[in-house]
Formats: C-alpha cells, sequence, structure tokens
C-alpha cells in the first residue's frame, strides 16, 4: 500500500515547494529579481529531492503518463489552497470548472 501512497505524499510536498518557488514571491514585488530567482532556486533544491524520489518509486506502480497526470492534478489542488491563502486571490466558478475537466481527464488517463 505505502509504494502507491509514497509517490502522491511526495508529489504533493514536493508541489507546496515548488508553488512557492514559482509564485511565492508575487507577494513580494518590491524584491529585487536577482533576489527572488536566487530564493526560488534554493526552494526548488527542495522540490527536487521529493520529487525526483517521488517519481522513482512511484514508477513501480504506476506509469509515466499517470505519474505526470497525478502531479498536475496535486499541482492544481496546492495551487488553488496557495492562491487563496498565501496570495489572497478569489477562486471562481469558472477556474473550478476548468480545473473539474483537468481532473475528468485525469480519470480517462487511470482508466485501464
Amino acid at each position: 500500500m505505502w509504494a502507491y501512497l509514497a509517490p502522491i505524499v511526495l508529489l504533493t510536498l514536493a508541489n507546496v515547494f515548488m508553488t512557492f518557488a514559482w509564485y511565492g514571491h508575487l507577494k513580494y514585488p518590491h524584491h529585487p529579481l536577482w533576489l527572488v530567482v536566487i530564493a526560488s532556486w534554493g526552494i526548488a533544491f527542495f522540490e527536487y529531492c521529493l520529487q525526483v524520489p517521488a517519481n522513482r518509486l512511484g514508477y513501480t506502480v504506476y506509469n509515466a503518463a499517470q505519474l505526470k497526470t497525478m502531479q498536475e492534478i496535486i499541482t492544481l489542488v496546492v495551487f488553488i489552497g496557495f492562491s487563496v491563502l498565501w496570495l489572497g486571490v478569489e477562486i471562481r466558478w469558472n477556474h473550478l470548472v476548468g480545473f473539474g475537466l483537468m481532473v475528468a481527464a485525469a480519470f480517462f488517463i487511470f482508466m485501464d
């Protein structure tokens, strides 16, 4: 069972780091670009320390398309939470419909 869950847990944690690396600086537009690039690289290092093992472990029970699809859905869920909690962005109905369609696409990827 852990072989199926470990990639999900690791991908979720990795996506939290990556979301902060890519979008966390948007809350601080007055910081110099060079500084946020270096900070983002530092944060992204920890994302890779989780992402690579997640894919390595996950590939023992999931195929590559399933891993990528899983990662994208996790990214959307993490990004919604990040947008609301960190950036204070309102998620609107059309965002949810678009994300829902992506989840529906994931359903077909996981069908045998």
